[in-house]
């Protein structure tokens, strides 16, 4: 059995795990970022948490194959390079020189996205198909788009952005300088503003009250609101997924996945979300008369998808350098 080491790094925290090449994780450790540091920093403390959780495991470093890096931004793979990211203090940074510094091991990087999708593809909601797109719903929307048991994001590995696809035309501005992307209707950030300002339209609604006692909106109180009655909180919803499935159905349409799989903390809302979702995506895509449809399924590796999918990313990398590919 081969073993890799996976790291995500997030904004608040750097997490790494030991995962077998079965996508089996073994082993995790994690630390804080602190990312009002220097790169330098940062990724010398990546480079340690790989040899700490290595070590944790009671491995040698001559036992690990590889580390994949997970990272928020746009990756140089082939330079070893983070050419930038937005949340972190890093500028072209020479993630695999650095690390290769604390732990000599084959070093390979892709985005955080791309990492959920392929430990979605390997080991969670899609594992068994060979072409699969993840949607992760948080504060933006991500998305990895797996073709053929690989990861896609074009010839510079910055593709996938489907969050910053536009959704309609002049519409709510976008933090990546456009106007109406899909991440600003979609997002659980989106679903919490369309709250508010129903509620503000609104003040004699349940979400209006819940929003006092909360003391900010968020997604789960238009949810928490239809359970109460709110008919105001229904035609939230309503809008919400009627936004959330063109943007899916859009995606089914461009890449005609076998498995499309949704995750992000409002899937936990269950089936007020998951069914209007379901419905009223499929009934948009353009399959045609006995054209094979998608399946939707929910995301199922959680927190540790950003370590198994870095993980599974390094063994897919660290084999094509053994193919000469």
């Amino acid at each position: 059995m081969a073993y890799y080491v996976g790291i995500d790094l997030g904004g608040t925290n750097i997490k790494a795990g030991v995962v077998d090449s079965e996508g089996n994780l073994l082993n995790k450790l994690s630390i804080k970022t602190h990312a009002e540091r220097s790169m330098e920093e940062i990724i010398h403390d990546m480079g340690t948490l790989a040899l700490d959780v290595i070590k944790d495991l009671g491995k040698e470093v001559s036992d690990i194959e590889a580390i994949g890096i997970g990272s928020p931004g746009t990756p140089d793979n082939k330079e070893g390079v983070l050419v930038y990211s937005s949340n972190l203090p890093f500028n072209m940074a020479p993630m695999r020189k650095l690390i290769r510094e604390v732990v000599d091991l084959p070093v390979y990087i892709d985005n955080d996205a791309n990492c959920a999708a392929m430990a979605e593809a390997v080991a969670g909601a899609a594992k068994g198909t060979k072409d699969s797109v993840t949607i992760t719903l948080g504060t933006g929307v991500g998305a990895g788009v797996i073709v053929n048991g690989r990861i896609y994001s074009g010839f510079n590995q910055a593709g996938s952005e489907f969050g910053h696809t536009v959704l309609v035309s002049g519409g709510v501005q976008c933090g990546c300088g456009r106007k109406g992307c899909f991440e600003q209707y979609a997002s659980a950030s989106a679903l919490a503003r369309m709250t508010q300002e129903a509620a503000d339209a609104n003040p004699d609604s349940v979400m209006n009250r819940l929003i006092k006692e909360t003391g900010h909106s968020n997604a789960r109180i238009a949810f928490e609101a239809v359970r109460q009655g709110d008919k105001v909180a229904e035609e939230v919803i309503d809008m919400y997924t009627d936004y959330l499935a063109d943007g899916l159905a859009n995606a089914i349409n461009t890449f005609m996945p076998e498995v499309l799989v949704v995750g992000g903390g409002v899937c936990n809302e269950g089936d007020p979300l998951l069914i209007p979702m379901r419905e009223k995506t499929m009934s948009r895509p353009y399959f045609g008369p006995g054209v094979p449809k998608t399946e939707i399924r929910l995301a199922q590796m959680g927190n540790d998808a950003g370590i198994v999918g870095a993980a599974m990313m390094g063994m897919t990398c660290a084999e094509d350098d053994i193919n000469g590919k």
